[in-house]
């Protein structure tokens, strides 16, 4: 019987290393499914080619995924996740100047990795710059319905800023966010891995924050796919599950790290330094010159603590933060959640993965 073949977008991050995995090393294979991929360049062509049936099943940000099922944004189209596709992999990235400005208005004795601390200095900043008649700073992002967007509204709201006055965000595609950096288009941005790690080795950026200081466990993309497609063929639903799971589960072992960054490193894949990647798989990223690098061994979680399960409760925080920013209106929590479907991950994977009792650990508490 000949397998059947799927269609998959994904955008050149990290975090698009399950499905590429699964593509690549055979776990699709495994379950029957011959899998194309497809490189795109923003989540808003991520989201039309797949409502628009152009592609089977998409790398895609979790609060798209749930904007897109309720309307927001122009399209809607009921769009399902049977699988997450991890934890984190996020920085907030400055340039060398507004760096340095921000660590001269930090307080004496202030952690530099406590985004509460960063946050108060920012604003002095920010303050500063308004008493001056300057620019305020211009933040990039790459989605609004994306967790760079809230992550970086949480951060300056806890530090008592308006994220619509105070700065600017501004939304960029993450291939292009380190070219909107260089160009002085943005001063700082928040994006996935590599893109980080490629401005602090090309020597503009400055890593400021890890997601993981902001949201211990953040939500970040899932493997969304229409609902109708889920009703057409339950069983490849599963298929794919299975092969995205099992291909988590190789990404978490360290010793296939150096084989999953020259995997992703190709030039129809990610297109970027092998060493960079391997680095985002290990936990140690560079964040300043001469050698500065930040150890985080939960900085990007694949499979492990049952990351690939779709949890209910980070639907329900990502439409939280859709209605505190006036995305969305308010009574479509139920809807929101039901984008996230553990009952189709469970039903692949055989069991329910372990609860997690704090399913973020923001900051802010």
């Amino acid at each position: 019987m000949s397998a059947d073949r799927l269609k998959i977008g994904f955008i050149p991050l990290v975090d698009a290393a399950a499905p590429i995995v699964a593509a690549t090393c055979g776990f699709a294979a495994d379950e029957g499914l011959e899998i194309e991929l497809v490189r795109e360049v923003s989540w808003a062509n991520i989201r039309d080619r797949l409502t628009f049936g152009h592609f089977d099943a998409a790398h895609l940000l979790a609060p798209l995924a749930i904007s897109t099922s309720l309307g927001l944004g122009g399209i809607r189209a009921s769009l399902a996740a049977p699988v997450a596709l991890g934890l984190n992999g996020n920085a907030i990235t400055l340039t060398p100047h507004l760096h340095e400005e921000l660590l001269a208005n930090l307080a004496p004795r202030a952690n530099p990795r406590d985004p509460a601390a960063t946050g108060a200095a920012f604003a002095a900043v920010v303050r500063a710059r308004r008493r001056r008649g300057d620019e305020r700073p211009t933040l990039g992002m790459t989605f609004p319905f994306s967790t760079h967007n809230y992550q970086l509204r949480l951060w300056l709201a806890a530090a008592g800023l308006d994220p619509e006055d105070d700065v600017r965000l501004a939304v960029v595609p993450p291939p292009y966010m380190v070219d909107a950096l260089r160009s002085g288009h943005v001063e700082g941005f928040c994006v996935g891995a590599p893109w980080n790690s490629v401005a602090v080795d090309l020597g503009i950026g400055r890593i400021l924050h890890l997601g993981v200081d902001l949201v211990r466990r953040c939500p970040e993309k899932v493997l969304a796919v229409r609902s109708a497609w889920l009703d057409e063929d339950a069983e490849r639903t599963a298929r794919l599950v299975r092969a995205c799971v099992r291909a988590g589960e190789w990404l978490d072992e360290p010793g296939n790290h150096a084989e999953a960054a020259r995997l992703l490193a190709a030039p129809h894949m990610l297109d970027v330094p092998e060493p960079l990647i391997r680095r985002a798989l290990d936990g140690r990223l560079p964040t300043g010159p001469a050698g500065a690098e930040r150890e985080e061994p939960d900085y990007l979680i694949f499979a492990r603590g049952g990351a690939m399960r779709p949890d209910l409760r980070h639907a329900g925080w990502l439409y939280g933060e859709m209605t505190r920013w006036s995305q969305a209106p308010e009574g479509q929590a139920g809807d929101a959640e039901a984008v996230y479907r553990p009952d189709l991950y469970d039903a692949a994977m055989g069991a329910a993965a372990p609860d997690v009792s704090d399913p973020l650990g923001l900051f802010t508490g």
